[in-house]
C-alpha cells in the first residue's frame, strides 16, 4: 500500500483497493470510470451507500463523469508519471463545475513538491510513492504563506483578499 495522507495527517489503514473491470464487486473497491458507464443503474446503490468509488486515469475528463461524481464519497485521480498535469484540471473540475465535495485521492506517481498544489486544486487525500519522505511530505502544506491565485478553498485573488 502507498503511503496516505487524508486531510492532512497519516494514514496507517485504509480499506480501499483497485479493483479490475474483470474482478468481482467487493466493498471499499475503486471501480473504471467504464465500469461505472457501463453498469450505472446497478452500480448506483453501492456509490450511494459508500461501498465503491472511482478510479480516474489520467485520460477520464471530469466531464466524461459530469453530475454522477456526486453519487461517489472517493474519487481516485491517477497521475501516471509526475509530469502527467491532467488530474490537477480533472480534480479542479469536480469540485468547481461539478459540485463534488467527496475525498478526492491523488494516487499513482505523488511526489512531494506536487502536494500543496494539487490541495490547492481540490485534493485532499495523497497517495504517495513508497520512496517518499512522510515527514517532508506533511511540511510540504506549508510550503507558501500566502498564493496571489485564487483556489478551490477561496475564489478570491490575493488582491480581493486583502483588506
Amino acid at each position: 500500500m502507498a503511503q496516505l495522507i487524508k486531510k492532512g495527517q497519516l494514514v496507517t489503514s485504509d480499506e480501499w483497493q483497485r479493483l479490475d473491470d474483470e474482478a468481482v464487486m467487493a466493498d471499499y473497491s475503486l471501480i473504471s470510470l467504464q465500469r461505472w458507464q457501463d453498469n450505472a443503474e446497478s452500480l448506483a446503490p453501492l456509490a450511494q451507500a459508500g461501498k465503491i468509488g472511482l478510479w480516474l486515469n489520467s485520460e477520464d475528463t471530469a466531464d466524461r463523469l459530469g453530475d454522477d461524481c456526486r453519487q461517489f464519497s472517493i474519487i481516485a485521480i491517477e497521475f501516471p508519471k509526475f509530469s502527467d498535469g491532467r488530474g490537477y484540471s480533472t480534480a479542479r473540475l469536480l469540485r468547481e463545475r461539478h459540485g463534488y465535495r467527496g475525498e478526492l485521492r491523488s494516487v499513482g506517481d505523488v511526489l512531494i513538491d506536487q502536494l500543496f498544489f494539487m490541495q490547492r486544486v481540490g485534493f485532499d487525500a495523497f497517495a504517495l510513492r513508497d520512496d517518499q519522505d512522510l515527514n517532508d511530505a506533511l511540511a510540504a502544506f506549508a510550503t507558501f504563506s500566502v498564493c496571489y491565485q485564487n483556489d478551490v478553498h477561496d475564489p478570491r485573488p490575493l488582491f480581493r483578499r486583502r483588506g
